[in-house]
């Protein structure tokens, strides 16, 4: 099992999300335990205030340090899980499929959503572990990225796909995009389905769904194949592509 922790001004964001679906069925089963912490139960002044006045001036404002730091020690008490501090914000490492699958090692990922113009440096500085961002782009808080970061994990932790075997050959699991998938009917409206995948030949089968990664992925993300180590069949292969 694997818990997470999320602290935010707004955990009822997380509501609807955590409750469909695989992630739904997980947390039923006791596979992942989601636990969700409001900041504003640890802000001191009568307003519950979490944002203050940039020092030194300047637009926006800036999450306190304060309410930060006594939410992360509550929660921490009993921490005697293998566990890491996250937070979410644009200026973090670019999340991906292997940060995902090292996350997925540890017991237990406290998840902190930033707001506003950021946070109070020190909590980067005295309190969090790793920053993560999502893309390169500027949400309005890190909510929406601790949703993806939560079930990119998750996914990865064992018994929380009905087939094990569905993630070891979809996308970026081996830094190759995935082959194309078609279900029934085999024709429709002279859409049809590739000849090769209705043979039956399982041998045949596998060589196109390798060669159709490859070819992805050389069109897509020439990239990726910069990181992949192939064997000489699929180097073979992607020859192959490369003279059509």
């Amino acid at each position: 099992m694997i818990k997470f922790d999320i602290l935010s001004i707004f955990p009822e964001m997380f509501s609807s999300p955590l409750s469909f679906s695989l992630l739904k069925k997980a947390r039923e089963k006791g596979i992942i335990n989601i636990s969700l912490y409001d900041i504003r139960d640890w802000a001191d002044d009568k307003h519950k205030m979490t944002d203050d006045a940039p020092y030194g001036g300047g637009c926006g404002m800036v999450m306190k340090l304060e309410p930060v730091e006594k939410a992360l020690s509550a929660i921490r008490m009993d921490d005697r899980e293998d566990s890491t501090v996250i937070l979410m914000t644009p200026q973090g490492e670019v999340f991906n499929q292997q940060i995902a699958a090292e996350l997925c090692g540890k017991q237990r990922i406290i998840i902190l959503c930033g707001r506003y113009e950021g946070v109070d440096e020190r909590i980067r500085e005295h309190l969090v572990d790793r920053e993560i961002s999502i893309g390169d782009y500027i949400l309005t808080g890190g909510e929406l990225a601790a949703m993806v970061l939560i079930d990119a994990v998750s996914r990865l932790v064992p018994d929380f796909l009905g087939n094990p075997d569905s993630k070891i050959s979809e996308t970026f699991s081996q830094n190759l995009l995935e082959y194309p998938q078609y279900t029934r009917p085999a024709d429709y409206k002279g859409w049809k389905v590739p000849d090769v995948l209705l043979c039956g030949n399982h041998a045949e089968i596998e060589r196109w769904r390798k060669k159709e990664s490859l070819r992805k992925t050389y069109q897509r993300r020439p990239d990726l194949l910069k990181k992949t180590r192939l064997s000489a069949e699929e180097g073979k292969i992607l020859n192959e592509i490369k003279e059509e």
